[in-house]
């Protein structure tokens, strides 16, 4: 199936540059949201824009759906079923929980995996979530247990899942960031958006159920509910409400190359002083997302041709020192008033020193990147150019080296030692040698002397 992917120099730099994490949004003017919980994400770079309680544990409702949609479009990719599969509502499939959100599927309606998909995703069918995961796994438990395992595959760690279609579990729940992880991945499927992006879809008659049209209960995308939220920007969502979780609403959009992830939960309806009704999970995700769009811009920042510091370099005779610089650059989603005057990056090294020779973009150190004293990132600093060594002195310095090793050291005083001791006893060989060489010619001359006689 198709998917679509969303889209020495060291005291010389203070580099005007930095990564944006969801903190230092802090600095920016507040949306001023009044529901519980809420997320705004960079969804090309996964960067958290906007965080209010988004790992929080909420309830999700129907934007359970999103997943449910996910796991039935895998399987298509994994060839269980295809678009095309016909299914066969049962009585079994339609059994819900009193209060849920139905399409209205009857006993022995047939409609297609893509079909259904639709009555998913647009009038929110609770049974319609039963009827894919009976198709998908053979049982709704089956199913579950395969949307806790993809959530975990996922990332989602503060997600459990209890049923296919949101309906209030105690045991059903899951986080603002939790959700975009999912969305994130279902809205590469071409299908999906497609869906998501329908006011409504034409249901054919299929023997059982007439010819009828089903609505979009997304008001982003669709005005038959409500009719002043219509968002241009915006590239599909899912909607989610029961009591305890409150009106929900997961939104994309897009603006230039831009793409963002808006998460609302527990947001309230409000009667305003005109007699209007201001559905806050729709309200709040259009100033949600113009908030993202009107104060962040894409930055790339390219420090790779700033040198940051230099390394001595020995055994070379062509350079003592190399400059070195950051390897690679660093792409952020930046406020637009951010203060680059507050930025440090610190070049570390991994030694003072290099022997030659060193290669270009050899590795010397980390540059490590700080926002107002907390840490966002480290590149690795590497050698500007290369060094070559110089043989005469690298072999100088072996010798050199070789006479300093403390094993050999050792063994030197051992040998000489030795040396002394045999030089010694051959001094005092010799002496004692003379001496006795000596006393036995005199002890002659005085023998043959004394044996003459005068005349």
């Amino acid at each position: 199936m198709k998917k679509c992917r969303f889209p020495a120099l060291f005291a010389a730099v203070t580099l005007l540059v930095t990564l944006f994490l969801p903190m230092s949004a802090a600095a920016l003017e507040d949306p001023g949201l009044t529901c519980r919980n809420a997320i705004l994400l960079d969804a090309t770079y996964d960067e958290i824009l906007y965080d209010k309680g988004a790992r929080d544990k909420v309830y999700p409702a129907s934007i359970t759906k999103v997943m449910t949609a996910l796991l039935v479009l895998e399987a298509v990719d994994a060839g269980q079923l295809t678009l095309q599969t016909p299914i066969t509502a049962t009585a079994e499939a339609l059994e819900v929980p009193e209060g849920s959100s139905t399409a209205k599927i009857q006993v022995g309606d047939t409609y297609t995996v893509e079909q259904y998909l639709y009555c998913l995703l647009l009038p929110s069918g609770n049974e319609v979530a039963q009827i894919l995961a009976i198709a998908v796994d053979g049982s709704v438990d089956a199913f579950v247990d395969r949307m806790n395992q993809r959530a975990e595959e996922l990332g989602c760690e503060g997600t459990h899942f209890a049923n296919p279609h949101g309906f209030h579990d105690p045991d059903h729940y899951t986080t603002a960031y939790d959700i975009t992880r999912f969305m994130k991945a279902a809205m590469e499927y071409d299908l999906f958006q497609t869906i998501l992006t329908s006011p409504n879809y034409t249901l054919p008659a299929n023997g059982v159920s007439e010819e009828r049209i089903i609505r979009n209960t997304n008001a982003l995308t669709s005005n038959w509910t409500y009719t002043q939220y219509l968002y241009g920007p915006g590239t599909g969502g899912k909607t989610g409400t029961t009591d305890e979780a409150g009106n929900c609403l997961v939104e994309t959009a897009q603006e230039g190359d831009m793409s963002l992830i808006s998460v609302i939960l527990g947001a309230e309806e409000v009667k305003l002083p005109d007699g209007k009704t201001d559905a806050r999970q729709f309200s709040e995700t259009i100033k949600l997302l113009e908030w993202g769009f009107d104060n962040f811009h894409r930055v790339t920042l390219s420090p790779e041709d700033t040198l940051v510091a230099s390394v001595k370099v020995n055994l070379s005779s062509q350079a003592d020192a190399v400059n070195v610089k950051p390897l690679g650059s660093v792409t952020r989603t930046l406020p637009k008033d951010i203060d680059l005057d507050k930025v440090e990056m610190t070049p570390s090294l991994f030694s003072e020193e290099v022997d030659a020779p060193v290669e270009a973009g050899q590795v010397l150190g980390t540059l490590v990147i700080k926002y107002e004293g907390t840490e966002y990132g480290t590149l690795d600093l590497v050698a500007d150019t290369s060094v070559e060594r110089s043989d005469f002195l690298y072999y100088k310095d072996q010798v050199e080296t070789f006479f300093q090793n403390a094993g050999v050291k050792l063994v030197l005083a051992v040998v000489l030692i030795l040396v002394v001791v045999v030089l010694l006893r051959v001094l005092v060989f010799r002496k004692r040698r003379r001496y006795r060489s000596g006393a036995g010619m005199g002890i002659g001359r005085r023998g043959h002397y004394s044996g003459r006689r005068r005349r």
